[in-house]
């Protein structure tokens, strides 16, 4: 490792410890971030003062969280994972839904079965990336597993094993009927890999979806909408029906300098054939189809979601939804197993549909830039990685292989209170199934989740600058303008002005 990068990394720590030692704020700590090459711009829920609103988990402790894992893979365990027995190994993560199970069955199941101790600290994100990059930096092997957010990629690929090659040439360590197919393809290349290698696999993916309350839609005849003007219409119908009872059509979670309105943005903006950046690398919210968006989002915002929510982060959302507040919204799919909470005002009205057709056509990949991929279905998603420092790499690839199974990852998707599967075959587990219904931890919107990975897709630019700009630049003139503070209402003005400043950012970062 150069000088050079030995102090970038020592930059990054220390960036994430005075952050969140408070010593610094975190407009001051993504800059940092975005001076040093590291993004963090996958779903922030867990980091900067927010919290994931997934509907918490279900069954631990119960016959289902102890389901009897193949006999194939119990006896695999025993014989391949016992000769590591006493051998500890760490993992740092962020509180995600697949995290928390996969430690608590580790616990009762894996440890049982191979003697490898596990140890998982589940910690704000921040601190992930500081401990991860504290270790690569000095190529410790304090940590034999990461968690990675996407946009860690290009920074951690080095310093990571590619599980496809390290199951290749480790026979004798190899999961029988792991089966690499058996993960989404659109994931693994959206998420996983970096510059033709694969850094991690899949294991965390809220993605957006349309929800709506059938009982409202049917009181007014309206049918489910399939496109960006219908969803408009159906919000307007809804709004001028309801706002006496308290309902709007719509809602969102658009507070001004947040990151959760960037996402809210991109929806619309991907959702009327625009892009974030053109084919040459330049902004391009601010030409025809990226106006078009943001108008679209404006009146959306202005007049039918409740007032409140251009205070809203997607904890703001989720519970605007969740409380009866709203009739419809385009957002993450985690948020639709609370909505059947049995604290939910809710409870058995809501329903999914595929998030709409993009008014004049998608944009394609090659038209857009730095890999953005500009479809409907937001996502944010992270991976589990091997350490290429690690000291107990056997023992950590065995439970790396356990956590990401096939028998696990169903069992995540359940325990998880309706988390989204990483597997194929996820989907159509009979434990997966039998949770399609009304109740906590649904599972009853899977199918629409599955076609908007493999359909419709939608992921952020991959570049460094990218935390600085979704964190800061971008929702901060988005929240001037949609408060009034600004502009006088001119998406035009707010976009040209915004195309100035990410412009100058991305050529004086030497990214054009």
């Amino acid at each position: 490792m150069s000088f050079r990068e030995h102090d970038r990394k020592t930059f990054v720590t220390d960036a994430c410890n005075d952050f969140t030692a408070k010593r610094i704020s975190k407009r001051v700590f993504m800059k940092k971030l975005a001076m040093a090459g590291v993004g963090m711009s996958a779903f922030a829920g867990s980091y900067l003062g927010g919290s994931r609103p997934f509907s918490g988990m279900t069954g631990l402790g119960t016959d289902q969280a102890g389901a009897a894992t193949p006999d194939e893979i119990q006896a695999w365990l025993k014989d391949v994972g016992g000769k590591y027995s006493g051998t500890k190994i760490r993992y740092s993560t962020e509180a995600t839904p697949p995290s928390i199970v996969a430690n608590q069955l580790a616990q009762e199941e894996f440890t049982k079965l191979t003697g490898i101790e596990v140890e998982v600290e589940i910690v704000p994100l921040e601190q992930v990336l500081a401990k991860a990059t504290q270790d690569v930096q000095g190529q410790l092997g304090t940590y034999d597993l990461y968690y990675l957010d996407q946009s860690w990629m290009a920074t951690f690929a080095p310093d990571t094993v590619d599980p496809t090659e390290y199951y290749a040439s480790n026979p004798e360590l190899a999961m029988p009927d792991f089966d690499w197919e058996d993960f989404s393809k659109p994931l693994v290349d959206g998420i996983a890999m970096y510059d033709g290698k694969m850094v991690g696999i899949p294991f965390d993916i809220p993605i957006a979806i349309l929800m709506y309350r059938k009982d409202i839609l049917d009181k007014h005849g309206i049918s489910v909408p399939t496109t960006m003007e219908d969803y408009m219409a159906a919000a307007k119908m809804i709004t001028e029906a309801e706002k006496g009872n308290g309902i709007y059509g719509n809602t969102c979670q658009a507070r001004s300098g947040h990151y959760s309105l960037e996402c809210d943005w991109t929806i619309y903006l991907w959702g009327h054939g625009g892009s974030i950046f053109d084919k040459n690398n330049m902004f391009s919210g601010n030409d025809e189809q990226g106006i078009q968006g943001l108008e679209f989002y404006q009146k959306l915002l202005a007049d039918y979601s409740p007032p409140a929510a251009t205070t809203w982060t997607w904890d703001g959302q989720f519970q605007s939804m969740q409380q009866g507040q709203a009739a419809m919204c385009i957002s993450w799919g985690e948020f639709f197993p609370g909505m059947d909470a049995n604290e939910s005002k809710v409870q058995g009205m809501m329903e999914h549909a595929r998030p709409p057709v993009e008014t004049n056509g998608r944009r394609a990949i090659a038209d857009a830039g730095f890999g953005e991929i500009p479809a409907g279905g937001h996502q944010g998603g992270s991976v589990i990685a091997l350490s290429e420092y690690s000291k107990n790499k056997e023992a950590a690839w065995i439970f790396m292989q356990w956590a990401c199974s096939k028998d696990v990852m169903a069992r995540v998707s359940t325990l998880g209170g309706g988390a989204s599967p990483m597997r194929n075959s996820s989907f159509t587990d009979p434990r997966v199934k039998e949770k399609a219904k009304v109740g906590p931890g649904t599972t009853r919107h899977f199918d629409t989740i599955k076609w908007t990975i493999d359909n419709a897709m939608g992921s952020e630019p991959d570049m460094p600058l990218w935390a600085e700009l979704a964190n800061n630049d971008i929702p901060v003139t988005l929240g001037k303008l949609l408060t009034g503070q600004e502009y006088g209402g001119s998406a035009k003005e707010a976009m040209d002005e915004l195309a100035m400043i990410v412009d100058k950012k991305v050529a004086d970062a030497g990214l054009r």
